[in-house]
């Protein structure tokens, strides 16, 4: 629990290029209605968006901004969720120091996103 008494969320997406009519059904109706209930962080993923835009990460910068525009725009409440860039808090750089110092590769790979950019970096 939090200091509000709502359980919290923590979510994010990365910014790879326009946002579409999946990731407004896929996440974001989600979004709308967990922020009314929920104490919500929803973070730009531009870190984790340099796994798949490492040929041209160019696109990511302009992405971020655009993205939270969209998010903005669908009803995405700064004053009911936190919204911030994962790059723009250096604590998430300290959090991903040690828990890779202490997390054992075995349990990596049992995470099925990883499994996926795994692959797609062999193809």
């Amino acid at each position: 629990m939090s200091t509000t008494g709502k359980q919290r969320v923590l979510s994010g997406m990365r910014p790879t290029g326009q946002l579409h009519l999946g990731h407004y059904h896929g996440v974001l109706k989600n979004w709308l209605d967990l922020q009314q209930e929920y104490e919500c962080f929803f973070f730009v993923a531009d870190w984790h968006a340099l796994t798949t835009e490492y040929e041209d990460p160019s696109i990511i910068e302009k992405s971020v901004w655009d993205m939270v525009i969209d998010w903005l725009a669908v009803g995405v409440n700064p004053g009911a969720a936190k919204l911030f860039i994962q790059s723009r808090v250096p604590e998430h750089a300290e959090l991903h120091i040690v828990t890779r110092m202490s997390t054992p590769l075995s349990w990596l790979e049992r995470v099925p996103s990883y499994k996926d950019q795994q692959e797609k970096l062999i193809e």
